[in-house]
């Protein structure tokens, strides 16, 4: 008998926990870990204070020394999303302090990722006298020391993971650098410049700025629709902090106070702000703001986010869409490319795969081996680096990893066993990026499997579906579906609610080649549902039509010229087992 992929969340009610809401969704919440009705306070006064993130205080005085000598402050950011949120934060928040700074991102196919001596020549131009990283920073000790060199000081904001030494920045604000007591790890990088500039407020208080300058003393909770795009758009784990970012930000949002630069993107994505959630940042308006930074410049996407014209931010929103669309094209080859070079492999072709996959082709667009990685890790379930050429001698790769995988610590164990097989590398337990010598490859990719076959268990690699239960027949209900959407945001480590029962499928229509759209009947009842299932193997469901299968799915709130209805949305479908979990 094959076993069930799909297993049911633990459901921890009566360990301390003193939740009051009706069973369904006191046990979804107790199953991520909210103990507390306390916890689902999402209010901006439950937010963490700056003074507990080390190097804050020290940050706001040095930004706000420069402010009082009219110095050159210049911020350098990264090419994703997050980080041209907080580029767009920081130049956006200043002006508001009364305080112009310039910013630079530096092209990842020029200069690469980070402050490296590359961009800091090219800062030169700028003339700064301070330099401030977001989102980037940590690992940059030899752009720093030029930059040092040169005569200026640095402020590094970020949130990666360091390594063992700190770069010689006259400044570090980093949850994740060592002795930093801050509870919330899981800060983005818009998040960290967000607190810095929180406390640098609380330093030109005190100083009387504001008052000087004659201005008002703005209120931050006005740029909380960066932090909350940005924070959602990096993936970073959604810990109270980061839900109560998110949620005070969407909250704005669907009151309609928002950015010109959202609201076009919102508007080429066809979704409305009105019933804005956590996934639609994720899945709609980041991937066009990243798609700028993978096939062109990011710029654009900054430039869209700083706009005060909803007509400019139309037009870049636009370019934005289009870049998107470009690199959904190019996805599209480079996995159908990934599936030929799977093949051949020896280990797919005797049935055993390896516990890594790395995959290179000469023709790949370096900036989209990001996203390749992540299809290639979600259909095998085990860590994939995928490579493209980054010069004549080089290979640059993206990592994506699964859960109890720490890539980036495995690519240092890597580095530390294997001198210059690695020439850099950077990143988080989920997501990381390197660069090897284009000779290395093949023994790379024999040094990365054989370390995680003899530090991996086996069971890692066995994917598993998470469901939070069975609903009952009175479960399926509009009302259960509105009531879920309360209790956003989802994402990263806060995952949206799925369940698991059996249906038999009763009526299937396949939309646009790819989509099954389905009328199921409960297996328990005579209950019947609209369901429907996205980018599926058609051929799979024609051939269960009549017959019962356990779905993995959600509830979603389905919105058809201005009614709403029930709808679910199918995740997953195996058949069911003799003795279901």
């Amino acid at each position: 008998m094959s076993k069930s992929l799909i297993q049911r969340r633990l459901d921890p009610l009566g360990a301390g926990s003193d939740l009051h809401e009706r069973a369904l969704f006191a046990r979804i919440l107790a199953s991520r870990g909210v103990r507390s009705c306390d916890e689902l306070d999402l209010g901006f006064g439950g937010l963490l204070p700056p003074s507990g993130l080390l190097g804050a205080r020290e940050a706001a005085a040095l930004l706000a020394s420069a402010m009082s000598r009219n110095q050159r402050i210049l911020v350098v950011g990264d090419f994703d999303a997050d980080g041209a949120t907080s580029v767009t934060l920081f130049v956006s928040c200043m002006g508001a302090f009364g305080y112009d700074v310039q910013y630079l991102v530096p092209n990842r196919f020029d200069y690469g990722y980070g402050l490296t001596p590359e961009i800091v020549e090219v800062a030169t131009q700028y003339g700064p006298d301070l330099i401030v990283t977001v989102d980037n920073g940590i690992a940059s000790h030899a752009g720093i020391d030029l930059a040092k060199a040169k005569g200026w000081q640095v402020l590094v904001t970020d949130h990666h993971l360091p390594a063992e030494t700190l770069p010689n920045a006259d400044v570090i604000v980093n949850p994740n650098q060592p002795d930093c007591a801050f509870q919330s790890k899981a800060l983005a990088g818009v998040g960290v410049i967000f607190y810095v500039l929180l406390a640098l407020r609380a330093f030109l208080r005190d100083q009387a700025w504001f008052e000087a300058k004659g201005i008002a003393e703005p209120n931050l909770a006005e740029f909380l629709d960066l932090v909350a795009l940005g924070s959602v758009a990096d993936v970073v784990p959604l810990d109270r902090n980061n839900r109560i970012l998110v949620e005070q930000g969407l909250r704005r949002m669907r009151s309609g106070i928002m950015r010109p630069g959202i609201q076009a993107l919102l508007e080429v994505a066809n979704k409305s702000w009105r019933t804005l959630v956590a996934q639609d940042l994720g899945f709609a308006v980041g991937p066009r703001i990243n798609a700028a930074g993978r096939l062109d410049d990011i710029s654009v996407g900054i430039r869209c986010l700083l706009s005060r014209d909803l007509f400019e931010a139309r037009e870049l929103a636009n370019r934005l869409d289009e870049f998107n669309r470009e690199r959904r094209l190019i996805e599209h080859t480079m996995k159908a490319d990934a599936q030929v070079l799977l093949a051949q492999l020896p280990a797919f072709e005797s049935g055993k795969l390896p516990a890594a996959i790395t995959l290179y082709d000469a023709s790949w667009h370096q900036g989209v081996v990001g996203i390749l990685a992540s299809r290639i890790k979600e259909q095998y379930h085990r860590p994939v680096i995928v490579f493209a050429n980054d010069g004549e001698k080089a290979l640059k790769g993206s990592a994506r990893s699964i859960e109890g995988v720490h890539i980036r610590d495995v690519l240092d164990s890597i580095a530390t066993m294997n001198p210059g097989l690695i020439s850099k590398f950077g990143g988080h337990a989920m997501a990381a990026g390197l660069t090897i010598p284009a000779s290395a490859l093949e023994a790379f990719g024999q040094a990365l499997d054989n370390f995680l076959e003899e530090n991996t268990p086996p069971e890692l690699f066995h994917p598993v579906k998470l469901s939070d239960g069975a609903l009952s027949e009175s479960d399926f209900s509009l009302s259960v579906a509105q009531e879920l959407r309360l209790l956003q945001p989802w994402g990263q480590q806060f995952p949206e609610p799925l369940f698991d029962n059996e249906f038999r499928i009763v009526e299937l229509r396949i939309l646009s080649g790819q989509h099954a759209k389905m009328r199921l009947e409960l297996a328990s009842s005579n209950a019947t549902l609209d369901a429907i299932a996205f980018n599926v193997d058609v051929d799979f469901y024609q051939a269960k039509l009549g017959q019962t299968l356990r779905f993995l799915y959600r509830l979603d709130v389905n919105e058809f010229r201005g009614l709403e209805s029930l709808q679910m949305i199918i995740e997953y479908a195996e058949r069911p087992l003799e003795h279901s979990l």
